[in-house]
């Protein structure tokens, strides 16, 4: 029997030591030669199979609608219906493993995940990795670092001050907690005093200003390192009974980290920085915060958490952020009467990691500013700058005067990008129907939301052209015989070194055929999914497609985030592009199911607005 087995594949590395023991007892070796059919329509399949070398192409009729290459294996779902619905043949000479169709029967019913990851839709295909994932979220945020956490700034005083003046020192500093530096003592010490010794100093009747802080700190300190995990330093709280522990490394004092600092990092890390934001005094404090939104994402996809719920907390922290900004560089009366707003990913809700700027300013019709709003526009986006969201290259910011006008030029401008329709006024277009609020009055937005989308109304040669640019990067299909990214994504032909862009490839058509269907059907939701759930509401999409839709939608955002943080962690710039040959077996099983969802609602696309016309 073979040995050799790949266990480190799709599904099968879900399995245990002795399910990877039942495997290799009922695996043999089969050969095809070059344009045989392995299994044919209608026929009862015996094993499953497992490419070890060559390519397998699956038709539908005349089509090809999936390959399969090294470590694919099919056809799963054949042999638990007990007959093949599609015909398998080798694109050329494949050499595959069998295994018993009774043995892949008892590892279904001894292994869900294997089961669901071996012939289950998308759909489920994510869910069953989401469920594992799962199971190892608390484990994986203990054994976070501390440094990950939100480890406060420390303050110190010297032992000689008073009760009162520390009580200043709390107020002043916003803090509950001091660090207390005796250089008296031999050898010179350092200690604690929090509000609990202040309130043990009232008790004690003594007047506050004749108290040295000295009598009441604490100078038993107990320290953490920052590189110590999340659950050491717990259990460290646990054992000293102590609410805060030190974060020291040697003689150097990062800060003191608090127990419900702890907890809030364990159970809402969104949390403490988002309390950062809103306390900022300054810009210059906000780039610490938004420094700590990346990690925050890191984190939180280490620990498992869903691609969705992510993008959700960071639109939410980036909405904060960008407003406390605003709030603090602009005067209080242009605040109010303007409305800033973020566009592109960024007003979708399916950003994570730092992007090009793509935000503008609606002006209140009648509004005289008492300051230069250019100024004011330049600093917002100089500082978000500095807190690392690039410039945008094509311009899109608010310190573009196209993207700060007032309510009325706003409309014009809209109505203008349609008249015009050119490719440049559509993708303008495009990016502004995504917009969302973050920061003044809301309805001057609406107002011009509401004016784009009236004049779309009953313009089907319009919608048209505008829906088109869903296939500005071609069909992905290829000449009709197995697809330009099949062959790269297989390392067919002499693509196999390519690197695949996915925005291109995948988000791109999938996020702008249903801001197209939305538009044609007046639907104001700016996310992706919620468009895709208003279009089944109507009656527009098919539910299955829509839910495949966001699912794919998910798989590509996770994707993107896993490697832009390999990408940051080694130093490089993230970047859209993909290297295929780099890609794990199963994330390139869910790619190929994914970027055929995309294929098959480009073919709807073409229908619902009849592109091939254009």
């Amino acid at each position: 029997m073979p040995s050799a087995f790949n266990f480190s594949a799709s599904p099968f590395d879900c399995l245990t030591p002795d399910e990877q023991r039942l495997v290799q007892g009922n695996v043999d070796i089969a050969y095809f030669p070059r344009g045989a059919t392995i299994l044919a329509p209608g026929t009862q399949p015996t094993h499953l199979l497992v490419i070890i070398k060559g390519f397998v192409q699956q038709f539908e009729g005349s089509e090809v609608v999936a390959t399969y290459g090294p470590d694919d294996s099919f056809d799963g779902r054949g042999l638990m219906a007990g007959k093949v619905s599609s015909r398998f043949m080798a694109a050329e000479e494949v050499i595959a493993y069998q295994l018993a169709r009774q043995a892949v029967s008892d590892l279904i019913a001894a292994n869900v995940t294997f089961g669901a990851l071996l012939f289950s839709d998308l759909s489920n295909k994510l869910s069953a990795l989401a469920e594992r994932q799962s199971r190892h979220e608390l484990q994986s945020l203990t054994m976070a670092r501390v440094d990950e956490a939100f480890v406060r700034t420390a303050h110190f005083v010297d032992a000689d001050l008073s009760i009162l003046e520390v009580t200043r020192q709390f107020h002043a500093l916003r803090t509950a907690t001091l660090l207390v530096r005796d250089a008296q003592a031999e050898p010179p010490a350092l200690g604690i005093f929090t509000l609990t010794g202040l309130q043990r100093a009232i008790l004690d009747g003594t007047p506050l200003d004749r108290l040295a802080v000295r009598g009441l700190a604490s100078f038993s300190l107990i320290k953490v390192r920052p590189g110590d995990q999340i659950g050491d330093a717990l259990a460290v709280m646990i054992r000293h009974k102590v609410h805060r522990v030190v974060v020291a490394e040697g003689e150097h004092i990062f800060g003191v980290l608090e127990a419900l600092d702890l907890f809030s990092f364990l159970s809402n890390h969104s949390y403490l920085i988002n309390i950062q934001i809103l306390d900022a005094p300054d810009v210059p404090s906000l780039k610490a915060a938004s420094a700590q939104i990346t990690r925050l994402i890191a984190l939180l996809h280490r620990s498992g958490t869903h691609i969705n719920m992510i993008a959700r907390l960071v639109q939410e922290l980036n909405a904060k952020l960008f407003e406390r900004a605003w709030q603090l560089i602009a005067p209080p009366d242009l605040v109010a009467n303007s409305c800033l707003f973020v566009m592109g990913s960024e007003g979708r809700g399916e950003q994570l990691l730092k992007t090009d700027q793509d935000n503008g300013l609606v002006l209140r019709d009648g509004y005289q500013p008492m300051v230069d709003v250019a100024a004011v526009c330049q600093q917002f986006s100089s500082a978000l700058a500095d807190f690392g969201y690039p410039p945008c290259p094509g311009n899109i910011m608010l310190s573009n005067p196209q993207w700060c006008q007032s309510v009325s030029g706003f409309r014009q401008t809209v109505r203008l990008w349609w008249m015009t329709a050119t490719n440049d006024s559509l993708m303008a277009l495009a990016i502004f129907l995504d917009a969302h609020p973050v920061c003044g009055d809301r309805a001057l937005l609406d107002t011009v939301r509401a004016a784009a989308q009236e004049m779309s109304a009953d313009n089907d040669a319009l919608l048209a052209r505008f829906a088109a640019a869903a296939n500005a990067f071609g069909d992905g299909s290829g000449n009709g015989n197995g697809g330009v990214w099949w062959n790269r994504l297989l390392h067919l032909g002499d693509h196999g070194k390519e690197a695949l862009d996915l925005k291109k490839a995948g988000l791109f058509p999938l996020v702008h055929g249903l801001r197209s269907l939305a538009l044609a059907h007046r639907i104001s939701a700016t996310s992706t999914a919620q468009r895709a759930q208003a279009l089944v509401a109507i009656g527009q999409l098919p539910e299955k497609l829509a839910n495949d839709l966001v699912d794919s939608l998910h798989f590509f955002m996770g994707l993107k985030l896993k490697i832009g943080l390999q990408q940051l962690e080694t130093g490089h710039a993230v970047l859209t592009e993909i290297q295929l040959d780099q890609l794990s077996s199963l994330d390139r099983d869910l790619l190929k199911d994914t970027l055929g969802i995309v294929k098959q609602f480009k073919a709807l696309l073409n229908q619902r607005f009849h592109l091939e016309a254009l």
